[in-house]
């Protein structure tokens, strides 16, 4: 599988990160980390794991997201979670969709026949069914959990989406750009598993009201 590369986006992982990467030794993929040159614990936990590090610039998780976009030199990327939630067993199955299908992109998704979460709360399904709703109604996007970014995607394609966002606005950013560059956008089902340490880094009320202002900006600029 040397024409896929792993983002992991990876801030404050030493908890969960090794055992991320000890799983993934199964996988004959190519593994970026991103994260702080600062951040020495995280970096200190995976010294003995043969990944390549890019150390990030600027700041938030979409910034890392789009700083190892542009480092990515394979023919497709998958962005892939350091806290363990993230099945790696289902990349080679996303993959084959993408490929049978031609499509761009593939969307993993929680809600889809076969789907599921052992993560999930009530007030993230609810936000989830809500921006995927608003996905649906305004920008015609057939994605059931637009807010989760398990996402295998064409490197060049994504490159020339122009992707601006540093923060968690990333996740609806990126399929909305995709599907108005005229893009082929699939989705998979996928089983959330249970994070291996801390918490979730969004906050669901703030990142919540950044997430509908981008999806107001994208659309009034159609």
């Amino acid at each position: 599988m040397n024409n896929l590369t792993l983002l992991i986006p990876a801030k404050f992982e030493k908890e969960s990160l090794p055992s991320v990467l000890n799983e993934l030794k199964k996988f004959a993929y190519k593994k970026l980390i991103i994260l702080k040159e600062t951040d020495i614990a995280t970096i200190n936990s995976i010294k003995d794991f043969d990944v390549e590090l890019l150390y990030q610039k600027g700041n938030g998780y979409g910034n890392a997201l789009i700083e190892g976009i542009k480092n990515c030199k394979t023919e497709f990327f998958c962005i892939f979670n350091a806290d363990g939630s993230f099945n790696p067993k289902e990349i080679s199955k996303m993959l084959e969709k993408i490929k049978i299908h031609n499509s761009d992109f593939i969307f993993a998704s929680r809600y889809a026949d076969g789907g599921g979460s052992d993560d999930d709360t009530v007030i993230t399904s609810i936000g989830n069914f809500f921006f995927s709703l608003l996905g649906k109604i305004f920008f015609n996007l057939e994605i059931s959990d637009i807010l989760y970014t398990f996402v295998i995607a064409n490197t060049e394609k994504t490159k020339s989406l122009n992707l601006r966002s540093n923060d968690f606005r990333f996740c609806v950013e990126l399929p909305i750009k995709a599907e108005k560059h005229g893009f082929k956008l699939d989705t998979f089902p996928s089983y959330e598993r249970k994070r291996i340490a801390g918490k979730k880094k969004v906050n669901a009320f703030k990142d919540g009201s950044l997430i509908l202002s981008k999806m107001i900006e994208l659309y009034l600029k159609k």
